[in-house]
């Protein structure tokens, strides 16, 4: 493989050396390999091994072609390098521990180190990085620390470097917060010091490579059969919704799984802080926030994002998360032919996310009497979807919403379906049902005419669903 070194002569020389020296074999006391993944954990030493290692590749390989090599030649060549060291330096690896410690290396190269295998596993949710020192990720709604060893705070930076700078970010002093995504949509926030205190810190909300869709959330437990066929009548019918919950409570994911009902020949606009929607539509338009540069100029905010998508023609607009003055615009949109737009807002009940869009319209500083701001919520939004995690760690649609009008300066609106807790069982589990309430939805009205029905007995509050 002397093509792939840039001193090919010296290198080579030392892998041949080293090829004769046989690789030793870790036991454990009883004489079983030790082979488990997390090797590193077990033997801290190996990971100023592995950053040594890295180093030494990025100095001796011709990084030119490592770019053109496949993913399982680059795995091979790596491999045998790695395999070559282990032996010269008479580090005590088994053949199950050797593809381990490469693997470690290949994510260190290509990937982002120590939380690759973390990126890898379906199960996890979050991945939270408190330092250097300790991470912790979400299992199934569950926190739980992880085997994951940073060598020291300058090896995590150079992580968090490489996700920033793939996005076109940057994270330094004068800009020590940063929101990013990696390649599969995940989305990444991180805080360094001077604000984090102890060092950096680091969440990644993982996505599945597919998004769920509702049938699956059906399957979850998330909601129920009725409430499902009710909210595709009502994305079918251009009923414009938003989806209200805390942090956690799968906001985007539902959002996600609606989307799904949008007929494909509509033409979609996203508008996100980092993106991470993932539409299935053909005609879809994804437009991204923009922080300021080094100089405090060029930054593009949703406001932006959202009077910009109304010169795109599109059919509705998409907000991944209002959280400021971009509300009144969206209200707006809405009320000007974009009916059936979608958004998701932080709070913790339908009536609390009202409040939380009437101070957001405040925040756009257009002079607005209260009255004329609850009036245009009223006409703008039909229904509010409320999610929370339970304390069992499952997430459940608890509560669907129709907003029907003004009575007074007070937004009048009644609930539809409800998630109905009973009691905790042995296991901590939370036991319930979802229910109607036994109020037909007004909007079904409208969509009588269009053929979208939904069929009564859904609706019946007698009925255990």
């Amino acid at each position: 493989m002397g093509f792939l070194f840039r001193n090919a002569g010296s290198s080579e020389r030392q892998a041949d050396a080293a090829v004769d020296v046989p690789l030793r074999s870790a036991r454990a006391p009883n004489g079983a390999e030790r082979c488990d993944s997390d090797l590193l954990a077990r033997r801290p030493a190996l990971l100023d091994e592995k950053l040594k290692l890295h180093g030494r590749i990025i100095d001796e390989f011709n990084l030119a072609v490592l770019e053109k090599l496949s993913p399982d030649e680059l795995r091979r060549e790596v491999q045998a390098y790695v395999a070559n060291y282990v032996r010269a330096e008479r580090i005590s690896l088994n053949q199950k521990e050797l593809e381990i410690f490469t693997g470690e290396v290949l994510a260190e190269m290509t990937g982002f180190g120590p939380i690759e295998p973390l990126l890898k596993d379906p199960t996890v949710n979050d991945i939270l990085i408190n330092t250097h020192k300790l991470c912790f990720v979400e299992r199934f709604g569950k926190l739980e620390r992880a085997n994951v060893r940073f060598k020291d705070e300058a090896h995590l930076l150079r992580i968090i470097n490489k996700i920033v700078s793939g996005v076109g970010r940057r994270v330094d002093e004068s800009s020590p917060m940063v929101d990013a995504r990696l390649p599969d949509g995940s989305r990444v926030n991180v805080a360094i010091r001077p604000v984090s205190v102890d060092g950096p810190m680091v969440s990644i909300r993982k996505f599945a490579e597919r998004a769920l869709d509702v049938d699956r959330l059906i399957e979850l437990g998330t909601l129920s059969r009725p409430m499902g066929e009710t909210l595709r009548a009502a994305v079918r019918g251009r009923i414009s919704l938003i989806v209200s919950g805390g942090t956690g409570t799968g906001k985007t994911t539902l959002l996600n799984a609606l989307s799904h009902f949008i007929p494909d020949e509509e033409r979609l606009i996203t508008i996100e802080d980092a993106a991470e929607l993932q539409l299935q539509q053909l005609h879809v338009g994804r437009l991204e926030t923009r922080p300021p540069n080094i100089e405090g100029r060029g930054e593009i905010r949703q406001r932006d994002l959202v009077r910009n998508a109304l010169r795109m023609r599109p059919d509705r607009i998409i907000i991944g998360e209002c959280r400021g003055e971009e509300a009144f615009d969206m209200l707006q949109a809405m009320n000007t032919g974009h009916e059936g737009s979608m958004t998701t807002i932080h709070a913790n009940s339908p009536r609390d996310a009202l409040k939380r869009l009437e101070q957001m319209v405040a925040m756009a500083n257009m002079g607005l009497p209260i009255p004329s701001v609850r009036s245009q919520i009223a006409s703008a939004l039909t229904i509010i979807m409320q999610l929370q995690r339970l304390p069992d760690g499952r997430r459940k649609l608890i509560s669907i919403n129709e907003v029907t009008g003004m009575e007074g300066d007070v937004i009048q609106m009644h609930e539809i379906f409800r998630y109905v807790k009973e009691r905790t069982d042995a296991a901590g589990n939370i036991v319930g049902h979802f229910a109607a309430t036994g109020i037909r939805p007004l909007f079904l009205q409208e969509l009588a005419p269009y053929g979208i029905e939904v069929p009564a007995v859904h609706f019946d509050a007698d009925r255990r669903m």
